[in-house]
């Protein structure tokens, strides 16, 4: 198909959408811009499997052609594309840039190539994608799912060539063999009796004897982490001061599955003592439940990209805090989904090694392993973990002390908090945003004052403080009393409107339901007592029932 006859047949087509952009730019167009689209363009194409798609100038949206004066020096045209390369991922820039005569003035017709298989195209960095014709950035879920689009294998299930059981540590079997045990206890007096080749292919770290990467990466001498090149498998540890200065660092290699207890012993576990609170709060714990330490670095061993090349870091803050983060995004998209769920991914990143760290005791597939680092935060009264999914990385934040006294007594006077409720209690406390929904729920509920942006959490609670008429306007009355005051009104004025019935009873309801749930439930009364045979309705009036 000639330039000529494309772009006729973009005009013919029904607009813009994720693979076609039409630009007026009629003399100028701003460069950076240009680049985000060339992103933006290049990954659709690749989502939707196209070879390629299209930038046009010169053309409004509603397809008329205005012409363009973008560039109509032939070299500075041809320029672009290197302009392009150099600002993109592995230099990925145009196939070619069309400049076509139309009747109504010039066009410029670029095509931009999909993203290769497995390489999303960023510019200057940054991952673009479009919904429908509105440009914004590329989403996780779409990262990943170019990433994979030829992952035809398990990365960590590759075998290392050249590589024996030599090259694997013997204290890292023998800790394997212990944990083994431990997750399968049936099997012990069978583990005795495998020797070290059948027992490795039995838990799934080698294949047929071969030596994978996985065995490597967490049974691997430290000298044989080069057969995992240009994966770096490195865990550092860094110890900051209040201001953030570095004040001890230790790197850890492999084997990973000894190290990662090494680094989990150079976190200072400190005691945290409570402020005194009479009976609500514990007086001294930990500041780091070892659960909430473990389940974010094995998760960053087990799920990292190692293609990437980076490595693992914990950094531990004076201020009591640890932060956990690994290059690769997270494959389930949001933490409130992994919640919400509560139920395994479907897909992993790193099959064989997630297996192998199954069968090895560091982590679990039942998909509760995030879950239980907020309740087990919940049930110290502490912050909740704060997941940070940018960049190409998953950084997780652990809070190891009180940050906010009024959300610490809400959580110990409300045992029964829904875990979402608690979630957004979490972010008054960290002052992250909430919606307009969001802040009129807790509201209703009596777990927030203020107005947004100055929210905080409610320092008292009524059942506890003894404020007995806000309890009962938060509880409300049985429905028996609510149908009692319909009757006396009706039998001492003859009728009642709906209007009149509202005036008498939407002051009297429960604090916690909104506008429509009170409506509800007095339309629920109201036909309670018509069933009932005490009241009817005529047109659009309340009767006492005729004998």
């Amino acid at each position: 198909m000639s330039p000529e006859q494309r772009l006729q047949a973009l005009l013919d087509g029904d607009g813009e959408n994720e693979i076609v952009e039409f630009k007026e730019a009629r003399r100028a167009f701003d460069f950076g811009k240009l680049g985000r689209y060339f992103s933006a363009l290049s990954n659709e194409a690749s989502l939707k499997g196209n070879d390629s798609a299209w930038l046009v100038f010169g053309v409004r949206d509603d397809h008329k052609v205005v012409g363009t004066h973008f560039r109509d020096n032939h070299r500075a045209l041809q320029s672009l594309k290197k302009e392009v390369a150099d600002k993109t991922t592995n230099r990925h820039t145009f196939t070619d840039i069309h400049d076509v005569e139309h009747p109504a003035g010039r066009v410029l017709l670029m095509e931009i190539p999909a993203a290769p298989q497995g390489i999303p195209v960023s510019w200057e960095g940054h991952y673009f994608g479009r919904d429908g014709a509105s440009l914004g950035p590329l989403s996780l879920d779409e990262i990943e799912r170019i990433r994979n689009q030829n992952r035809v294998c398990d990365w960590s299930a590759g075998i290392c060539e050249g590589a024996t059981l030599d090259d694997l540590d013997p204290e890292a079997i023998s800790l394997a063999r212990r944990e083994f045990t431990t997750k399968n206890p049936r099997l012990a007096n069978q583990i005795n009796e495998w020797d070290d080749r059948t027992f490795l292919n039995k838990a799934k770290i080698t294949i047929q004897g071969q030596v994978t990467r996985t065995a490597i990466l967490l049974l691997g001498k430290q000298e044989a982490s080069h057969f995992l090149n240009p994966a770096t498998p490195i865990l550092t540890w860094i110890l900051k001061d209040r201001d953030g200065i570095e004040k001890d660092y230790e790197h850890f290699s492999c084997p990973l599955l000894v190290n990662a207890n090494q680094a989990y012993r150079k976190i200072r576990n400190l005691k945290y003592r409570y402020i005194a609170e009479g009976s609500l709060f514990p007086e001294e714990v930990d500041q780091y439940d070892p659960f909430v330490i473990r389940e974010p670095l094995n998760n960053a061993i087990a799920h990292q990209d190692y293609q990437l090349g980076g490595k693992i870091t914990v950094i531990e803050f004076e201020d009591n805090r640890l932060c956990f983060s690994n290059p690769g995004s997270f494959i389930p998209g949001t933490v409130e989904k992994v919640i919400h769920s509560d139920a395994p991914e479907s897909r992993y990143r790193n099959p064989f090694l997630a297996e192998a760290m199954v069968n090895l005791n560091m982590i679990d597939t039942i998909g509760s392993g995030i879950r239980k680092m907020f309740v087990t935060q919940k049930n110290r009264f502490f912050p909740l973990p704060e997941y940070q999914l940018d960049e190409g990385r998953v950084q997780v934040t652990i809070t190891g002390r009180v940050l906010d006294l009024d959300y610490a007594r809400k959580l110990a006077e409300l045992p029964a908090l829904s875990l979402n409720d608690i979630i957004l209690l979490d972010r008054v406390q960290k002052r992250k945003p909430l919606s307009a929904e969001q802040i009129r729920h807790l509201k209703q509920q009596g777990l927030i004052e203020g107005r947004r942006p100055n929210l905080h959490i409610s320092a008292t609670v009524a059942r506890k403080s003894g404020d007995k008429a806000d309890y009962i306007r938060n509880r409300g009355f049985d429905d028996k009393h609510y149908r009692q005051l319909i009757c006396e009104y009706i039998g001492q004025f003859g009728q009642a409107k709906r209007a009149d019935i509202d005036r008498l009873l939407l002051d009297k309801l429960p604090d916690v339901l909104d506008e429509q749930q009170k409506a509800n439930k007095i339309r629920n009364l109201l036909q309670s007592l018509k069933y009932q045979g005490l009241i009817e309705v005529e047109g659009k009036t309340w009767r006492m029932s005729k004998p």
